[in-house]
């Protein structure tokens, strides 16, 4: 299924925005770049990443935006991505990113990430001794899906800790226990977001999100606070550590359409790095004046590149 927002003309290139069946118009903050797209006579068609009667041949540059649904088949959605010629962000950066173990080898970069406990489908875990809150999740998701947050000084919350390690490493997936923040209540967690330039990346806004997680993981409709969104200033402090992530990139940062670096204060106020999205992020076109047509024209850069 394609929509095409402008009706191409003859030599005016074409652009894919991949979505998922969920999303098939895009999600509303990605229409923004509509416009800014057509002004600069680039013809964009909004198009269901799954859907076998694309021809992603025809495409002068194929951008994923909203593919949300991939968590449950990662593998064929990454099989796809390697057949796709024009993809942005490149194919083996989607099979990096889509598995937060990538958090592993910039940790191990000397990035300052979340401290990670990684449990394999089939290994023991024995609870944490420290009576904290922890967050636990699978290693490929999406939107906090099959993520709870959970209170260990709470003996409930311990049993439901163990059954959710449990229930995840018997569907085959790996896990990961990472202690909640509490800063995460108070100042909320930073998207550093950045566009292609000629030269490179280059920052282009930040926003605020809001603590979304309230407990444990109970399947499908968890209570989560809703998504609240605002705009934020990101600190001299914020942007070093994000320019040190996006320097880690494989292949380099240069390759990229766009990224976001999602960063909470850990002790002493030092940002630590929670996720880098760099498949299928919202950009928060709407936040800030300026990104839709950014963003357009970091597309028309990539779309310069293109031999």
């Amino acid at each position: 299924m394609m929509i095409t927002a402008h009706e191409p003309t003859r030599g005016e290139p074409r652009v894919a925005l991949v979505t998922c069946a969920d999303f098939p118009n895009l999600e509303s903050d990605d229409r923004l770049v509509h416009a800014p797209l057509a002004a600069r006579g680039v013809a964009a068609e909004t198009v269901i990443w799954d859907d076998p009667g694309v021809d992603w041949a025809g495409y002068d540059l194929v951008v994923l935006r909203s593919p949300w649904d991939y968590p449950a088949r990662r593998d064929a959605f990454v099989a796809w991505a390697a057949t796709v010629p024009a993809l942005a962000n490149p194919a083996d950066i989607v099979r990096w990113n889509t598995d937060k173990r990538y958090l592993e080898q910039l940790s191990a970069a000397g990035v300052a990430t979340v401290p990670t406990a990684w449990i394999e489908p089939g290994r023991q875990w024995s609870l944490p001794a420290e009576r904290g809150e922890y967050v636990i999740k699978p290693s490929v998701s999406a939107d906090s899906r099959d993520t709870g947050r959970y209170d260990l000084a709470d003996p409930e919350h311990r049993e439901l800790a163990q059954a959710h390690v449990r229930r995840l490493g018997a569907a085959g997936r790996v896990t990961m226990v990472q202690p909640y923040l509490s800063a995460v209540d108070t100042n909320g967690e930073t998207a550093l977001l950045f566009l292609a330039g000629p030269d490179g990346l280059r920052f282009s806004h930040a926003i605020r999100k809001g603590a979304m997680l309230t407990g444990p993981d109970l399947g499908p409709g968890s209570p989560r606070n809703s998504e609240r969104i605002t705009t934020r200033t990101a600190t001299p402090e914020q942007l070093a550590v994000a320019e040190k992530v996006l320097a880690e990139v494989p292949g380099g940062p240069e390759r990229l359409l766009y990224a976001r670096v999602d960063l909470i204060p850990g002790e002493g106020e030092t940002p630590l790095l929670v996720e880098l999205e760099l498949t299928e992020p919202s950009l928060f076109l709407g936040y800030a004046d300026g990104a839709p047509d950014r963003l357009a024209d970091a597309i028309l850069t990539h779309l310069h590149r293109r031999p």
